[in-house]
């Protein structure tokens, strides 16, 4: 401890004790050697009791020779501050006030204000040539204060410091020649006993020297100067102009004051006399605390600041609060007064926050942003000469330490840094970038010159400490049980933690490891772990062995998919710079093929069968007309498809095998399918009365079977028939593709088909029996009855029952029941027809009948198209009973104007040609014809030719009975008769239409 006075002795009177100090050659001279140190791990931020008690005395010696006003923001109350230092060292009460007083029972320390005389500007010129030759006489006035408190009301005095201040304790600056903005530069240490009635004197001096007038007019530049001229001669010779003096009180400044002065003057002749730059901090000196007395001041500073940090972030993490780095200002108070009264050069205030924080950042938790103000300010102030050779030790030591210790944590960044922390890829970023900027630093690059370029011990750093995170998850999955399966469900569960690793290193850890150093941390991650995974998954394929049982086949099928997965985030084969350990992966999995088939029939199976059993054979909705098992049904196909996507097996010989082995699976459930869903509506119809509900429950099952197509229709694309086509078309020719893969889709769509036009045949069925039943109540209705009314109990029937089916069916069902029931119908009129042939009546109604059904069946376009049902059964139906209804003059009239359509057909003249020239003249109301000639005509006659006559009549006949036919003459042997004979026929024939022939 420190020796305590109980009678103070007087100081000697203060001889020229001040110490001239120039800023290019500031050091801590009373600071005594330290030792060597040999350790590389940092110190512990813990101090031992002695160690802590010598520090709290240190902080309580602090504030008690407390000098100077306070800066902005800092604590003013002494008691404020030893508060906080009681809490920080977590002192008892009691304790406190014994060391307390302690420390006021020490020596005081000598007071000192350290001054430096930066420059002035806009000063007086007093020589002849217009400059002046300036310096300064400084020193403290002890024992008289400034009237007033103010230095422009003091009464202006000439010679102040030569006057008032001892000469021993006078101070004397350089003299700066010919100028009026003097920079001097020049620092000193001033000691002083009581601040209270002490004040600081600075006088500015023009250096006046001896020369003779001949050099002095030689100087002259203007009428000013041949005044000064005229001044000086009147002065002693070798007199020093006054240019103006600085007075301050001492208690005015505060600890540390940099400031511009204005000069004051001594008479009124010229009161601006330009400024003056100083620069004041109040320092100790002969500290009386053992700390001080035994080590160098920026260690005593930086164990100081040490304990207040760890302090403040002990406080933070009582209140669950993350330390931003800022001190509270208590803490920051009294590190400034330490450094200020310890008189620490800023460097050495840095590299003491430097030590400190680095050290701490090594135990406790706050942010490393911490540590890039430090690093700034020793980088901008680094001149590696400024320090000792045991500190220069110290600094290489927390450089490699931290250095160690970052890339500890950045080995360790998944457990240090984990995703699930909101702020870890900050605080990782954080620590990339302290790493980044010590490693730029000039210091460490000159005192730790052997360390490898800092990606480089990152790399590596990732490297090992992805291998260690791996053994650490396979440790973890570990089973407890050694058993073959319980091992494979420990392997797919640690590839799984490796995808997940690698998924969080793609998204979120590559992109600040590759901002701040390039390192690209997912194909380091990647590569190390896919070596690692495929050793340990050759392993266990190896010892499953062959035939695979169905768990263990499940559990292969998973770590296949897993390996799969891993493998397509690693780079493209063109990518690489060598082979993977996972290339060829699937061949380990071969023995598992037939195990995974099995499994997929069998759980597809399954599920037809539960969900067939569970169908209550209901529509889902009204736009949804299948029921709940073609839903399922669906899904589960699907499922098959997803299981052939996931396998995606690599060979292609192999592949197309899997495939067509997936197809007849995928066919042979929608047969069973089939199957069950009809023996399921005929066990659900047998407890039925009414047949309506029969006939919903079929018309459910084929819509099922309907949708059952539609999704079998769709495997080429689910299944990638195209892509699979054309990777085997190097080793399979086209021919056996066709016979394989779409032989069996087509067999199976054609045994799905018949199985739905089975089911519509049912429904046809049951509405044929009513068709036909109406169709002969239709003839049988008595003859009074019109046509239009005899047919609407048919049409009413058929309006019913359509409505229904066309609710109950889907679209393509509904119309493949029109046709069948287009056919039966045209069927059954053609039976009736060809009973009631001998009947005008029935025919009739049976024609009304069927142009109804046309129209019908048509139902304005949403039913059968025209060509389904314009069938040639149709128009001979109803052209035989359009005959059958006619009568004797219509079957003329028909008779005839198909002869007319036939001889406008005719083309050849097998029969000969007659040329007939004929006109219609309205006002006499007669046809005139003539009958011009014949060519052409078939020889009838044994000689070889004919007697060709013409006959005119008009017809039918019984339209004109009061026309008699009318003949030309006979040309005797003559096969190209001339006649140019003209006719006149009828007399009314306007009242009969136009004639026909």
């Amino acid at each position: 401890m420190a020796t305590r006075l109980s009678h103070p002795k007087r100081r000697p009177p203060l001889l020229r004790q001040a110490i001239k100090i120039r800023r290019r050659k500031v050091q801590d001279l009373q600071d005594p050697p330290a030792q060597m140190t040999q350790e590389v791990s940092p110190a512990s931020y813990h101090f031992s009791p002695k160690e802590r008690d010598l520090l709290y005395e240190e902080a309580l010696y602090t504030v008690l020779h407390r000098v100077g006003q306070p800066e902005p923001n800092h604590v003013v109350e002494a008691s404020e501050l030893m508060q906080y230092l009681q809490e920080a060292f977590q002192v008892q009460p009691e304790e406190h006030q014994h060391m307390l007083q302690q420390a006021r029972e020490l020596e005081k320390p000598v007071f000192c204000l350290k001054a430096t005389v930066k420059q002035a500007k806009g000063i007086l010129g007093k020589d002849v040539s217009g400059f002046s030759d300036p310096y300064c006489l400084l020193g403290i006035e002890q024992g008289v204060g400034v009237p007033g408190g103010s230095p422009g009301s003091r009464r202006r005095q000439k010679a102040v410091v030569r006057h008032t201040i001892p000469e021993e304790q006078t101070h004397r600056t350089q003299v700066i020649n010919q100028t009026l903005n003097p920079v001097w530069d020049e620092t000193f240490i001033l000691e002083f006993e009581d601040i209270t009635n002490a004040s600081f004197h600075l006088d500015m001096w023009d250096m006046d020297t001896v020369e003779s007038v001949r050099q002095k007019l030689g100087e002259l530049t203007d009428l000013h100067g041949l005044r000064r001229i005229f001044k000086e001669a009147r002065k002693d010779k070798g007199q020093d102009d006054f240019l103006g003096n600085v007075v301050l009180r001492l208690q005015d400044l505060r600890c540390r004051d940099d400031q511009w002065y204005p000069l004051e003057p001594r008479t009124e002749t010229y009161p601006d006399r330009g400024q003056c730059h100083l620069q004041f901090q109040l320092i100790h000196k002969r500290r009386a605390t053992v700390a001080s007395r035994s080590q160098p001041s920026y260690t005593v500073h930086l164990h100081l600041l040490q304990q207040l940090v760890s302090h403040e972030v002990t406080l933070h993490k009582v209140g669950s609060t993350s330390w931003d780095g800022s001190l509270s200002p208590q803490a920051t108070t009294i590190l400034f007064l330490h450094a200020v009264q310890k008189d620490l050069s800023d460097f050495h205030q840095s590299m003491a926050q430097w030590l400190a924080y680095s050290r701490l950042y090594q135990s406790l938790e706050f942010p490393s942003s911490c540590l890039l103000h430090p690093i700034t300010s020793i980088e901008y102030q680094w001149i590696q000469g400024r320090l000792k050779a045991e500190q220069l030790e110290e600094l290489t030591i927390s450089f490699t330490s931290l250095l160690a210790y970052g890339l500890s944590l950045i080995r360790k960044f998944r457990s240090v840094f984990p995703l699930s922390v909101s702020d870890s890829p900050a605080r990782l970023q954080s620590l990339l970038r302290v790493l980044v900027q010590m490693c730029k630093m000039k210091a460490f690059g000159e005192l730790c010159q052997d360390t490898a370029p800092l990606p480089q011990l990152v790399t590596e750093a990732l490297r090992t400490g992805t291998v260690e995170w791996f053994h650490l998850k396979q440790q973890h999955h570990q089973p407890m049980v050694q058993d073959i399966l319980e091992a494979g469900k420990a392997l797919l569960s640690l590839v799984q933690d490796v995808l997940g690793d690698l998924h969080q290193c793609q998204r979120t850890w590559n992109k600040i490891f590759h901002n701040a150093l390039k390192i690209d941390l997912f194909s380091t991650a990647f590569l190390e772990l896919q070596w690692l995974v495929a050793k340990r998954v050759q392993d266990h394929t190896s010892a499953v062995g062959s035939p695979v049982s169905p768990e263990m086949g499940e559990s292969l099928f998973q770590l296949y998919i897993s390996l799969k997965e891993l493998c397509q985030l690693g780079p493209a084969p063109l990518d690489r710079d060598g082979v993977l350990a996972l290339d060829g992966f699937h061949h380990w999995f071969q023995p598992a093929i037939p195990s995974w088939l099995q499994k997929t029939y069998s759980v597809a199976l399954e599920r037809v069968q539960r969900a067939v059993q569970m169908d209550k054979l209901v529509p889902l909705g009204e736009l949804t007309k299948h029921s709940t098992s073609a839903v399922d049904l669906s899904t589960c196909f699907a499922q098959i498809s997803h299981t052939a996507q996931q396998l995606d097996w690599p060979d292609p010989e192999e592949a197309f095998m899997i495939t067509v082995k997936f197809v007849e699976d995928t066919c042979r459930l929608a047969l069973v399918y089939c199957s069950l869903i009809k023996a399921r509506a005929r066990t659900l119809s047998a407890g039925q009365k009414d047949q309506g509900q029969a006939a919903d429950m079929l018309c459910v099952v084929v819509n099922d079977m309907e949708q059952l197509r539609l999704v079998i229709g769709k495997l080429p694309t689910q299944l990638a028939w195209e892509a699979l086509e054309q990777r085997v078309g190097t080793v399979l020719d086209q021919g056996q593709l066709q016979n394989t893969l779409h032989t069996q889709l087509q067999s199976a769509l054609a045994g799905l088909g018949h199985e739905i036009r089975t089911g519509v045949q049912t429904l046809a069925e049951q509405l044929e029996v009513g068709i036909a039943r109406h169709i002969q109540k239709l003839v049988d209705v008595k003859e009074s009855v019109l046509p239009e009314d005899a047919i609407l109990p048919l049409m009413k029937f058929l309006e019913v029952k359509l409505c229904y089916m066309n609710t109950n069916l889907v679209q393509e069902n509904f119309s493949s029941l029109l046709t069948l029931l287009w056919t039966h119908t045209l069927t059954v009129l053609v039976e009736v027809a060809a009973s009631q042939r001998s009947s005008t009546l029935a025919s009739g109604r049976l024609n009304v009948a069927l142009q109804n059904l046309k129209i019908c069946f048509h139902a304005e376009g949403c039913g059968l198209p025209p060509e389904a049902l314009h069938t040639a059964t149709f128009q001979a139906l109803q052209r035989d009973l359009e005959l059958q209804a006619a009568s004797s003059r219509e079957l003329i009239r028909k008779y005839f104007c198909s002869r007319i359509q036939q001889q406008a057909q005719t083309t050849s003249e097998q029969l000969g040609a007659v040329t007939v020239k004929a006109s219609y003249r309205s006002s006499e109301q007669k046809l005139h014809v003539e009958l011009l000639s014949a060519s052409s005509l078939l020889p009838l006659d044994s000689n070889g030719s004919s007697d060709p006559f013409v006959q005119l009549t008009l017809e039918p006949r019984h339209e004109f009975p009061e026309l008699a036919p009318r003949e030309t003459q006979k040309h005797k042997k003559d096969l190209h008769p001339l006649f140019d004979e003209t006719f006149e026929l009828g007399s009314n024939l306007a009242a009969v239409g136009e004639p026909e022939g």
